[in-house]
């Protein structure tokens, strides 16, 4: 079996078991292609930490979920180093970032040295403790949840660190469908238990996968366009007068890379050896709405980035 089949039947038993959230199970898997992290925005309940567990259960590797509070310690998310009296030494005791899936739940509830000691993590993939730096697991990723209903009393993410992120996801409510479907699997799954994993995806499967993603073909004319996409952001006033009174800063080169590689990894678990200009537009919004920062008069007129985005994309031309 090719490993694009396999990840095929992985993003077929991810959409099975987190119903009516394809682009949540789509993201997460892209995430995971393209050695990034992922950032959930989406109301309480909608299978934001079913669907980093179920990838988990289909993954080999381990998961643990840390639930972000206002009092929370950075040596709560890292660990810390503990003092044996037997042997008069300091060990360092591991936290919780050292597994190979990690949810950050509600993350935007923790103060900014706890979101620092993550992010740090998540950029450099270790840990500095005192005197000695501990490496992360090659395979190491995180997804991390926001609930746009509660704002009062929480952190938001400064925008420096939000482009830390690969993509900024948003989610809503599934359909009446998808949601008598979930009704019933969550009554098979009282009555009956959760079904094991019918697929499983190695460590190794997942670094070859990344490199069969980084070989996918891109031709030169849809790089010119992934590169004006992201340059327009930064002055838009050339495409269009309003864009440019909207857009304080536009994406930074690390929101070039982020584009590049999603556009492969999208490419590939469709199943194709080459990417597109539609595979470009297809995660433009969730790699760029983190990576753009408005206007005060944008945001008084009610504007978002998306709205940006989507101006962006029907102002510059793809590339014959």
């Amino acid at each position: 079996m090719s490993l694009q089949t396999t990840f095929g039947e992985l993003r077929s038993q991810l959409a099975q078991r987190i119903i009516g959230q394809e682009t949540l199970v789509e993201r997460l898997l892209i995430a995971l292609l393209a050695d990034g992290h992922l950032l959930v925005e989406g109301a309480p309940g909608l299978a934001k930490t079913t669907a980093i567990k179920a990838l988990a259960d289909h993954l080999e590797g381990d998961f643990h979920r840390i639930q972000f509070t206002p009092d929370l310690l950075p040596s709560d998310v890292t660990g810390s180093e503990i003092y044996r009296p037997e042997t008069g030494q300091f060990d360092f005791q591991k936290g919780p970032i050292f597994h190979n899936l990690v949810l950050a739940d509600e993350i935007n509830r923790a103060p900014a040295k706890v979101q620092s000691a993550l992010l740090e993590a998540m950029g450099e993939r270790q840990i500095s403790v005192g005197m000695r730096t501990f490496p992360l697991d090659q395979l190491f990723l995180v997804m991390a949840t926001q609930n746009p209903i509660e704002q009062e009393g929480t952190y938001p993410l400064p925008e420096a660190q939000l482009d830390r992120f690969l993509m900024h996801v948003l989610i809503d409510y599934p359909s009446a469908e998808a949601e008598r479907a979930i009704l019933h699997l969550a009554r098979n799954d009282y009555r009956q238990g959760q079904p094991p994993a019918a697929v499983k995806v190695t460590a190794s499967q997942v670094f070859e996968a990344r490199n069969a993603v980084s070989e996918v073909f891109m031709a030169e004319a849809v790089e010119e366009y992934l590169l004006a996409l992201v340059l327009a952001s930064r002055d838009p006033g050339r495409l269009d007068p309003e864009l440019g009174r909207w857009t304080a800063f536009g994406a930074s080169p690390r929101g070039t890379i982020a584009l590049d590689r999603c556009a492969r990894s999208l490419a590939w678990l469709d199943g194709r050896d080459y990417v597109t200009p539609d595979d470009v537009r297809n995660v433009a919004f969730d790699v760029l709405r983190h990576r753009l920062l408005l206007t005060f008069e944008a945001e008084a007129e009610g504007m978002t980035p998306d709205t940006v985005i989507q101006r962006l994309l029907e102002r510059v031309p793809v590339t014959a």
